[in-house]
């Protein structure tokens, strides 16, 4: 399957060997090997500068301080770096930051379609892309999940705190609640607390999930020592951490002012009796992340469950676990191609793994272009070797993350019914329930019935939601993403200047 092809232009770009659609961890590295096994690239990235959200940077000369120690393997940053620039000022790597990518089709050459915003506002305009092979790497972003208030200024995503921290050294607030599950937690709280805000934690599961995942844990003892060293910092802080205990509402005038918490049981329902206030002036929310399919779905990339990640070299799930949401991820084979002839995934998208696991997907996915194209390996054999080893280490240490940190479908059981769910569309729990209840078994049909993600973010931050509120009221369906034909917004003129593009 491909989508709807846009007016044909000619592209001003040479046809290239491979494209690379995002410059996190994963698109980089993908990058840095192609070229350096002699293909051309064409790299395209929303962001203004590489590395993601994993490497943000401020800025281009912005004077800011306080960002030292919130990032982490800085060198092997520089050293991709260095290799792109090498090859960007040789003539074989094109690098297009700035860039949107709205749309796609699979063929021989991949076709990509995207909106050129790498100059001031109002000045966009169209940019076609053409390459023998195409890896999709566009990584993932937070998964919110709603509670009354949480609209209010000041209540932001988790990744939304770390960005500030990275890109510009601010801590958002001066009491900050940070709550949701998994250990990205840790290090936003941490970096907050080292630049004197005052974290409270709340962390909806238990550390005890972990031991049916010790093997995975003691395959890659870096994760603990991480670990045990973002908690040792929250101790020295003397930051709190509430253990199964979530936000249940937030409160304020113009923005939030306090925060209620309470206990969850195993299976994620409040336990009623257990609230608290709490003082806030900002909250930080994060229940782990969502894979950007947009892309990947569009061109008809086949997908599975992202509890099965890892799966296929020893994942240990728990058949007597309280049900759990589950966020589809792209499928891929031992060489991160899709099931779309000439496009491959790596990263974010297939499971979300961490940047080095991502790392090492895009080398492979690189390496697997160069085997197709019949050329010869940019690794040597036993380094090959050991990279499918360790990406088979944290593939089964994804998995035990998906697993030790899942969402509960219980979770949104008692939402109130005037808690709005749709922000875009002002959608409110009630209306989804009753949608439900008229017989919707899934999250189209909940769209259809009550515009539930048709506004402005296409139902990426209230899809989750959605599918929590079905299977709060008995709907087991699997999650299906939406496929949307144009993956970001594009001005008319952008367009409409697709068939004089040069």
């Amino acid at each position: 399957m491909t989508s709807a092809s846009p007016t044909e232009s000619a592209s001003a770009l040479p046809v290239a060997d491979l494209a690379v659609v995002g410059a996190g961890p994963a698109g980089l590295a993908a990058a840095a090997t192609a070229l350096a096994g002699g293909l051309t690239v064409v790299l395209v990235d929303a962001g203004h500068s590489p590395g993601g959200q994993f490497w943000r940077q401020p800025a281009p000369g912005a004077q800011v301080s306080g960002t030292e120690g919130l990032h982490h393997d800085l060198p092997t940053f520089a050293a991709l770096i260095a290799t792109l620039q090498r090859h960007e000022r040789a003539g074989s790597l094109i690098r297009l930051a700035g860039h949107h990518v709205w749309t796609l089709e699979a063929g021989d050459p991949v076709t990509l379609y995207a909106v050129d915003r790498s100059g001031r506002p109002g000045t966009e305009r169209p940019r076609t892309i053409r390459a023998s092979r195409l890896l999709i790497a566009t990584g993932a972003y937070d998964r919110p999940m709603p509670f009354p208030g949480w609209d209010l200024p000041g209540v932001l995503t988790v990744g939304g705190l770390q960005a500030l921290l990275k890109g510009g050294g601010v801590a958002a607030g001066h009491r900050v609640v940070v709550a949701g599950t998994g250990p990205f937690l840790l290090p936003v709280a941490a970096g907050l607390a080292e630049r004197g805000s005052r974290v409270v934690v709340c962390e909806a599961g238990h550390p005890s999930a972990w031991g049916r995942h010790l093997a995975a844990v003691a395959a890659l003892p870096d994760k603990l020592v991480e670990g045990m060293g973002y908690a040792a910092q929250l101790v020295r802080a003397r930051v709190p951490v509430h253990l199964r205990t979530v936000v249940v509402a937030a409160h304020g005038a113009d923005r939030v002012e306090a925060v209620t918490l309470a206990r969850v049981d195993a299976d994620g329902r409040v336990r009623p009796g257990t609230e608290r206030r709490v003082e806030a002036d900002v909250v930080g929310i994060g229940w782990g992340f969502e894979p950007q399919l947009d892309l990947a779905v569009t061109v008809g990339c086949r997908l599975r469950p992202a509890a099965a990640y890892g799966s296929s070299v020893g994942g240990q799930a728990n058949p007597s676990a309280p049900a759990a949401l589950e966020s589809p991820v792209v499928w891929v084979d031992d060489g991160q191609w899709t099931s779309v002839s000439g496009v491959l995934a790596a990263g974010e998208v297939c499971g979300v793994g961490g940047a080095a696991l991502a790392l090492r997907e895009g080398q492979l996915a690189a390496e697997s272009v160069l085997a197709d194209l019949g050329l010869p390996a940019a690794t040597n054999r036993d380094d090959l070797r050991l990279v499918r080893r360790i990406v088979a280490r944290h593939r089964r240490f994804a998995a035990a993350l998906q697993q030790a940190h899942p969402v509960r479908a219980r979770l949104l059981e008692a939402l109130p019914e005037d808690t709005t769910v749709c922000r875009c569309e002002q959608v409110r729990a009630g209306a989804i329930t009753e949608a439900v209840a008229q017989g919707a078994t899934d999250v189209r049909q909940v769209k259809q019935l009550t515009r539930a993600g048709m506004g402005w973010c296409q139902g990426r931050i209230c899809g989750p939601a959605v599918h929590a509120l079905l299977a709060a009221s008995g709907g087991g369906v699997p999650r299906v993403p939406t496929e949307r034909l144009v993956a970001a917004p594009v001005p008319l003129r952008v367009l409409a200047g697709l068939s004089e593009e040069a």
